[in-house]
């Protein structure tokens, strides 16, 4: 595994996740994970976090099949810092994805609880039918681009709930293209894409050192492709 580093200093490894790839070790991943392999580039990194046996310097995590930026510690005092930030939601983060149909408004607020799905013990659910909990999820969103039967959108959690993204537009009536499990039966998967069109494109937080870091990572080649083909329709 080669992965591409944006940033680092001693507190702090930032990475671009390619698609494919889980964040750490769960029940049904067997495979080589991110975690794997920041502590085999910095063995430091094996004794940070919360649980460091199962997932070694991770402060949050992107789903398997959604691509971008990522921020691990190098120590504990820096993954600490990093995840009372989280907490706190002061940690801007932005996703660019592609969305099934035509979205009416330009901007909007996605205000939608989430829970468990009663029917596949893999997907969230933001409806009176969600299982245990729910629990508050908010979603900013903007259009960038329009193209027939699709909306480039850029979105902006507000929350970290898991799949929130993918769930909350699948919500609207508007899931993300090539999405396997929130895509239905509709999915469509435009110019050979392999995965859902969803990829962590900014991430903006505070250093342990007290440098605000804004950093970025341009969209893989695998989405660039579909948005050329889009744009030539």
């Amino acid at each position: 595994m080669n992965l591409s580093i944006i940033y680092q200093d001693n507190d702090i490894v930032v990475v671009n996740k390619p698609a494919g790839i889980s964040v750490h070790k769960g029940i049904a991943e067997k495979g080589e994970t991110l975690a794997d392999w920041l502590a085999e580039k910095f063995p430091e990194i094996k004794k940070v976090g919360d649980e460091p046996e199962l997932r070694p310097g991770i402060v949050h995590r992107l789903d398997k099949d959604t691509s971008g930026v990522l921020v691990a510690a190098r120590n504990q005092k820096s993954f600490e810092f990093l995840k009372n930030q989280f907490q706190k939601r002061e940690v801007v983060k932005k996703y660019l994805a592609l969305v099934e149909g035509e979205l009416k408004n330009d901007n909007g607020t996605i205000d939608l609880p989430i829970g468990r799905s009663a029917s596949d013990f893999r997907k969230k659910l933001a409806s009176d039918n969600a299982k245990g909990e729910l629990r508050e999820a908010v979603t900013e969103y903007k259009v960038l681009e329009k193209f027939p039967n699709y909306t480039l959108v850029e979105a902006y959690p507000k929350t970290g709930r898991t799949h929130q993204i993918r769930v909350h537009f699948k919500a609207i009536g508007h899931p993300i293209v090539c999405d396997s499990l929130y895509g239905g039966k509709r999915m469509t998967c435009p110019f050979g894409l392999a995965r859902h069109f969803l990829h962590a494109n900014f991430l903006e937080f505070v250093s342990l050192s007290g440098v605000k870091l804004k950093l970025e990572a341009d969209l893989p080649e695998d989405l660039e492709k579909v948005l050329a083909g889009l744009r030539k329709k």
